[in-house]
């Protein structure tokens, strides 16, 4: 495998809920409303498979500066847009009290195979996430770094948690997109492969007999894109906050990074089995950063403080290289302010304290999610 250092590039997509700035409840997203954002923003911005959902992405970043510029652009473009609309864009990964049964999907080919071949499976995905590319011209490099990387990939999942509420109740998790997301099919840990060419023989005997047309219907935690010459992680919670999206995209490309720079010293990363990061995957599901992960190496839960100072400290080195630093060093930040999810119970609970209803309580809880999408923009 070369060892030619990466570009190290980075991409984020992120997927935006609408809602009716007085109801707060979900709303469709108005033809007009498509048409003025795809003018302004020139094939960054599609329709999801639902109609209150709309996806932008940024270019390709040279490193994390570049990309908060491009995320500052497209959010304030989709909420100035939006506004017209009497809509604002939420970046939370589920609505607070929204009822999946009343809303409808996109009526566009992709989307119609999607219902068909889906079925009640897909009417559920009332749901929204955050996709990270980093750039590994190399294809069997993308694959071995996929292999190693995985095992972070609950560190990153605790940190972007914003879906506490389903359907008007607390879910008891932080997470609650993970669980309607895994009931597609081809979802989850992606499985440790050889190199690019396991890779290539797996999607083919699938497309080959039909049961999927190309690689973009694989739909892993962490998968070699279909489209570009990239790592794509895509287990995290979209974040209402622009910084906590920059924090995890550069921590997503410094430990990308890290990685790399062990194999350059002929070292690598330990491989666990998929069991055992699943139960870490499960515990940030459920707790975020509030009860700690599993250190398979030491054989004990260990508090999600030490191992996020443990994180930064690995890869201070790449984080310095990208100029990435202080984004990095940002994710501390969730140790003091909570997750998402924790601020939005916290909004709350803090309503139903002053006697707001509970109906009226989660409306709060989206104000606040409106008023987060704004912040730094």
């Amino acid at each position: 495998m070369s060892l030619k250092e990466p570009d190290f590039t980075i991409g984020v997509e992120e997927e935006y809920l609408l809602v009716d700035k007085d109801s707060l409840d979900l709303a469709p997203a108005p033809e007009g409303l498509m048409q003025a954002c795809t003018a302004e923003l020139e094939g960054q911005v599609s329709p999801e498979f639902l109609n209150c959902q709309i996806e932008i992405g940024t270019t390709v970043c040279a490193n994390v500066g570049q990309a908060r510029e491009d995320l500052k652009r497209l959010r304030s473009t989709v909420a100035r847009v939006a506004g017209r609309y009497n809509l604002a864009p939420i970046a939370a990964s589920c609505h607070p009290f929204s009822d999946w049964r009343n809303q409808h999907h996109t009526d566009k080919d992709r989307y119609n195979a999607l219902r068909d071949d889906l079925a009640g499976v897909v009417r559920r995905m009332l749901i929204c996430g955050m996709h990270v590319h980093v750039g590994i011209e190399n294809a069997d490099q993308r694959v071995d770094l996929m292999n190693q990387l995985k095992y972070f990939l609950p560190h990153l999942l605790a940190i972007s948690c914003s879906s506490p509420f389903w359907q008007g109740e607390d879910t008891g998790l932080n997470c609650y997109r993970l669980t309607v997301f895994d009931n597609l099919p081809r979802t989850g840990l992606p499985p440790l492969m050889e190199g690019w060419g396991e890779f290539e023989r797996s999607v083919a005997a699938m497309t080959d007999i039909g049961v999927i047309e190309d690689a973009s219907k694989i739909w892993w935690d962490l998968r070699p894109s279909s489209r570009f010459p990239t790592v794509e992680s895509r287990i995290c919670d979209v974040s209402p906050a622009l910084e906590t999206t920059l924090t995890i995209a550069a921590l997503t490309q410094a430990l990308t990074r890290m990685l790399w720079r062990l194999a350059t010293s002929n070292q690598r990363w330990r491989l666990y089995d998929n069991f055992l990061i699943a139960e870490n995957r499960w515990r940030a599901q459920r707790y975020g950063v509030n009860e700690g992960l599993i250190d398979w190496g030491r054989r004990e839960i260990v508090p999600f403080s030490e191992l996020a100072h443990e994180m930064v400290e690995l890869v201070e080195e790449d984080a310095a290289a990208l100029s990435c630093l202080a984004e990095v060093e940002n994710s501390l930040a969730v140790l003091t302010t909570g997750t998402s999810a924790d601020q939005q119970r916290a909004v709350y609970y803090d309503a139903v304290q002053a006697e707001y209803s509970h109906d009226e309580a989660l409306q709060k809880v989206v104000s606040h999610l409106i008023e987060q999408f704004h912040v730094d923009l």
